[in-house]
């Protein structure tokens, strides 16, 4: 008997929000499979108001309105079983994003957990990290977010520190990072690092994904070092303008690229790691695959 699950997944980031709507399969006791049905991503740049005003401004709140009535739309179509929408850094520091959350869950029907750096990283770790997680090798794994970056040190397949810092790109592009944030990740990374043997890291976040897309490299190589750094500099080459038309990048992602490849080559840099493996995981995937485990245990929360 095949086990057929729907669910729809809502990330509310700094930069973007994103609609991904799973279908989950299993036949009897086999393996389960996760396949993405459908991935919805709108530019709302709610970091650029929340990070300079301090809230989410008027004209950002009618379009996170109107784009949840269309996710909200789009998962009735599609009869999903469950949803959840998770809300992270530019949410959890407007001064009015508990509003706009109610506001929200009033015109567009979508309720919004508004969730802190280590949920969010628990989630993410719930995908298939796990797997690429060797006991005995030890991964830097970073994820870089308009608004904040998180990192967590794992060593023989244990969580060894986890830290989430206001490293996000949205910030760096409004000059809103100071070098004082810079030695504190340096310091961290190096003072839990230092000690371990030969690190790789492990990348996640929509802008080395798309690197790695561009990059042709086959599925579950790292990309090096050398190619990274060497790609920031082409990459720096290029104008704004010169990225989307010449390069074909979205104009929501032509900018945030270049502070966000930064941040992997510091880390790269500070743990010494001369490769970065890059998992098609966000938290997207962790909403999914943690909706589908209650859904199985049988406590699941419908919204």
């Amino acid at each position: 008997m095949i086990e057929i699950n729907k669910y729809g997944a809502i990330d509310i980031g700094s930069n973007a929000i994103r609609l991904l709507i799973a279908t989950v399969t299993q036949l009897g006791d086999g393996p389960t499979n996760f396949k993405k049905t459908s991935l919805v991503r709108v530019p709302i740049r709610l970091g650029a108001d929340v990070f300079d005003q301090g809230k989410i401004s008027a004209a950002n709140i009618e379009r996170m309105v109107e784009a949840m009535k269309a996710f909200r739309m789009l998962m009735n179509v599609h009869n999903i079983e469950a949803y959840r929408a998770c809300a992270t850094s530019a949410m959890r520091e407007a001064t009015n994003g508990h509003e706009v959350a109610e506001l929200i869950k009033k015109q567009a029907g979508v309720h919004i957990h508004i969730i802190d750096g280590k949920e969010e990283a628990a989630i993410i770790a719930s995908t298939d990290l796990k797997t690429l997680i060797d006991d005995e090798r030890n991964f830097l794994y970073v994820d870089v977010g308009g608004g904040s970056t998180e990192f967590t040190v794992y060593g023989q397949g244990e969580v060894l520190a986890s830290r989430s810092f206001k490293l996000g790109t949205v910030r760096l592009l409004n000059d809103q990072v100071d070098e004082a944030l810079w030695d504190s990740v340096k310091r961290w990374i190096k003072a839990n690092t230092s000690e371990l043997d030969d690190v790789s890291l492990i990348g996640s976040g929509g802008n080395i994904n798309s690197i790695y897309k561009e990059s042709g490299i086959k599925i579950g190589r790292p990309l090096t070092y050398l190619f990274l750094s060497n790609h920031y500099k082409i990459l720096q080459k290029f104008s704004y303008e010169e990225r989307i038309a010449r390069l074909g990048m979205n104009s929501d992602r032509a900018d945030v690229i270049i502070p966000a490849t930064r941040i992997y080559l510091s880390a790269m840099k500070w743990a010494k790691a001369d490769y970065i493996y890059v998992p098609k995981i966000g938290l997207a995937d962790g909403i999914i695959k943690t909706l589908h485990q209650e859904n199985k245990a049988k406590n699941i929360e419908v919204n």
